[in-house]
């Protein structure tokens, strides 16, 4: 997959361009897909659950409150991401495993890195709208990311 988002940006002037707080941990910086969307804080039960999923090239979208006090992903629901087919996973909080993370072939981007994991309640919100560095993501419409940002569009570009 090649792409540059300040070309998509450029030749698309309607789509929305998040703000840089992002930072890429996962093997690919280029990524980009459908999105499927997640609410949760501290508690990455159901980021599994979504992961053991068949994600047949779909970005998950986690907003997890921005908390910085534990991580939401490590490498094993990363590898569980590679193995069902996840382009990628972009996370309103924290990631742990960064040096396997690193290596894995999956779009990955985060706040920042924290060697706590976190609580396993299975709460949350799967498939609503979300709000986030300046985004309003939906279900179904289609985020890029690259090392210049991220876009999001209605649609296929």
């Amino acid at each position: 997959m090649t792409f540059k988002t300040t070309d998509l940006s450029d030749a698309n002037p309607e789509v929305q361009v998040g703000e840089p707080m992002w930072r890429h941990f996962g093997g690919v910086t280029i990524f980009s897909g459908p999105i499927e969307t997640l609410q949760v804080f501290e508690d990455n039960a159901l980021v599994r659950t979504i992961l053991e999923e068949p994600g047949e090239g779909h970005v998950l979208v986690v907003d997890g409150g921005g908390s910085l006090r534990c991580a939401l992903l490590g490498d094993q629901l990363a590898a569980l991401g590679v193995k069902n087919g996840w382009a990628g996973v972009v996370i309103h909080g924290c990631v742990r495993d960064t040096e396997d993370l690193a290596h894995m072939p999956l779009g990955i981007l985060a706040l920042a890195p924290h060697p706590r994991r976190s609580i396993k309640r299975g709460q949350g919100i799967r498939g609503g709208t979300l709000h986030l560095a300046g985004l309003t993501l939906k279900p179904g419409a289609h985020l890029y990311a690259d090392a210049d940002g991220v876009i999001v569009s209605d649609h296929t570009l």
